[in-house]
């Protein structure tokens, strides 16, 4: 989720992008400002991804103002100048919302700044969460802080560092489809083990924080080919 202010002299204008970004699940709109010196002050002390940006102001204008805004922060012009666009597109805005616009429209800013943030991320930071439904609702887990996975029957327990052991309604099959094929491994008919997390192998047994995994013989020959492949 993108972090956001929005800036702009006319009340109605932010009123607008608040009620937006309430309905769309790819923002946090963390404040609206009318005044440029609170929005810099905000800045200075507040780092967010985004920033919603009005061209047309009466002491600062959008465009100056994204001059000397955070390095790397998005920009999203807002204005009712059609004019603007290619002074926009110099400052590398992802976007120019030209007023009024819709809430698809809105959205469809978003999902650009969503996309140009996800490529200056690095690596780690990029993997994707799992959601899965538990407790009555849905909960979402990284797959870096799996750290093994035990079958019974169609539920499974799902050992995650520093965490409550989740239980849900899958099979070792299902779950599989939703890891990283390169970080997980299934190494018994009742265990998915994370590759990572492996401190020793002996005896045909696999150990993590103290829990001694079985080793089937059906799943030993793919495991060790991954295993010594990670260079474990």
């Amino acid at each position: 989720m993108l972090t956001a202010i929005a800036l702009d002299d006319e009340i109605p204008a932010l009123e607008v992008i608040e009620a937006f970004s309430g309905r769309s699940e790819l923002l946090d709109l963390k404040a609206c400002f009318n005044k440029t010196g609170e929005a810099r002050r905000y800045l200075e002390e507040n780092p967010v991804d985004l920033i919603f940006l009005d061209v047309n102001m009466p002491a600062m204008s959008g465009i100056e103002f994204a001059q000397i805004a955070p390095k790397g922060i998005i920009i999203i012009f807002t204005t009712s100048y059609a004019q603007y666009a290619v002074d926009s597109y110099n400052l590398n805005a992802v976007d120019y919302l030209l007023k009024p616009f819709s809430f698809e429209r809105f959205q469809q800013a978003i999902e650009k700044a969503q996309i140009l943030h996800e490529a200056r991320l690095p690596a780690v930071e990029k993997e994707q969460a799992i959601v899965l439904k538990a407790n009555y609702g849905y909960v979402k887990i990284w797959p870096k802080d799996i750290q093994y996975i035990e079958g019974l029957d169609n539920y499974l327990k799902i050992h995650i560092e520093n965490q409550d052991l989740l239980v849900v309604r899958l099979t070792l099959k299902e779950m599989m489809e939703k890891l990283p094929a390169d970080q997980f491994v299934r190494i018994h008919r009742s265990f998915i083990i994370s590759l990572a997390r492996v401190e020793a192998v002996r005896n045909k047994k696999v150990f993590i924080e103290e829990q001694e995994i079985p080793l089937g013989g059906k799943y030993e020959a793919d495991f060790f080919k991954v295993f010594k492949k990670d260079g474990m």
